[in-house]
């Protein structure tokens, strides 16, 4: 399992599952209203249909974490700017997403 995942935000779920599924040739491991997981070549790549309502701002690196909220209490800090505190977003899943110091998102993710 990679160390990290990369999250899509898109608008219509669907179409962007049939795009995906046809670009890596794989179809999804996970098929939920809420996210919709690829692996491939054990990376893991994610579709967030609410990524644009909770303030993605394109494609955003998740890392993995224990604790999202220490995490962003970490960056913060450290000077980022928090976009999304840590947030229960489905599935025993949570997110949290900050932006560094030249404006660039970065998010963190535990899985229970």
């Amino acid at each position: 399992m990679s160390n990290h995942s990369i999250v899509i935000p898109v608008q219509d779920l669907a179409a962007a599952t049939a795009f995906y599924t046809t670009a890596f040739g794989v179809e999804p491991h996970t098929d939920t209203p809420y996210y919709v997981g690829f692996n491939h070549g054990g990376q893991e790549i994610g579709l967030n249909p609410n990524g644009h309502v909770g303030g993605m701002a394109g494609s955003v690196v998740f890392w993995n974490v224990d604790a999202v909220a220490g995490k962003v209490a970490e960056a913060e800090a450290a000077g980022a700017s928090i976009v999304q505190a840590a947030t229960e977003v489905g599935g025993g899943t949570t997110t949290g997403i900050v932006t560094d110091t030249d404006g660039n998102q970065l998010g963190f993710i535990t899985r229970s």
